[in-house]
């Protein structure tokens, strides 16, 4: 999955001191742990009812990246989406992280992803994951 706030985008923004707000934070459900290779497509979810979406995300290159963030997220007694978030706010050029919710447990979800404060380290190790 790219990193979209990396290279000279995230220089820019630090030299004019500006920031951002992703789009799509969760890649559309698919950083939200719902989403498993080889397994029917959850009813009802947007990867599952937009097709052009699924062509962008639901990919053989993604599905590796997914697993290892997951095992990442498991290994540390968190979420994929708690992941997903706390790496984001851990951005210096984020402004904040804002994502819908179709239902109140994603409220409370989404609230408490911010909870985990990632180390360099951990960072650092999304962050290889990820460019893979």
């Amino acid at each position: 999955m790219r990193n979209v706030v990396e290279g000279q985008l995230d220089a820019a923004m630090k030299h004019y001191g500006m920031s951002l707000l992703p789009f799509f934070p969760l890649a559309s459900g698919m950083l939200t742990g719902k989403y498993k290779r080889n397994a029917p497509m959850p009813q009802g979810a947007r990867l599952t009812n937009t097709q052009r979406l699924a062509d962008r995300y639901v990919t053989d290159a993604n599905w590796p990246i997914i697993e290892k963030l997951q095992t990442f997220a498991d290994q540390r007694g968190h979420t994929l989406l708690e992941l997903a978030f706390s790496w984001l706010a851990a951005r210096p050029a984020v402004a904040s992280v804002i994502a819908g919710a179709t239902r109140p447990e994603q409220i409370d979800a989404n609230i408490k992803a911010v909870d985990w404060a990632l180390t360099a380290e951990e960072i650092a190790e999304i962050d290889k994951i990820a460019k893979k």
